[in-house]
């Protein structure tokens, strides 16, 4: 999805929140249960873009029917290296409806985990403001 791609590249994470609809789901390669609904996942994706350094997308996959793409990225967090996919699926608004990132390898997932752990209470703050 070019218009997310082109948010997260720019570093607005504003512009990448916009893009998603108010039930995302967002799938965690860190934790176990989803996260669901606009104001957790724009927290999040705040969050991460401090933890993740040297991000960059490096290829685009998108299906046929223009409804599933995914973005495939390398990153560092801390002294890790890591590199992974943000598997994103639209619904028919055109709205980000399904969120799913995936990272290896698996020191990279630990660094990621530990990261966004101390960050935890921020992301709970920042989606109940954006609830609010």
């Amino acid at each position: 999805m070019r218009a997310f791609r082109e948010a997260v590249e720019a570093h607005d994470m504003d512009a990448a929140e916009a893009l998603l609809a108010e039930d995302v789901v967002f799938s965690s390669p860190v934790v176990f249960k989803p996260y669901t609904g606009r104001p957790v996942t724009g927290a999040i994706l705040h969050a991460v873009a401090e933890v993740f350094e040297d991000f960059r997308y490096v290829r685009e996959v998108n299906d046929a029917n223009g409804r599933d793409h995914v973005l495939v990225f390398t990153a560092r967090v801390d002294d890790r290296e890591v590199e992974g996919c943000d598997i994103i699926h639209v619904d028919d608004e055109g709205r980000i409806d399904r969120l799913t990132v995936m990272v290896r390898p698996l020191s990279g997932a630990q660094a990621l985990q530990a990261a966004m752990s101390a960050k935890f209470d921020q992301v709970a703050r920042a989606a109940q403001d954006r609830s609010a």
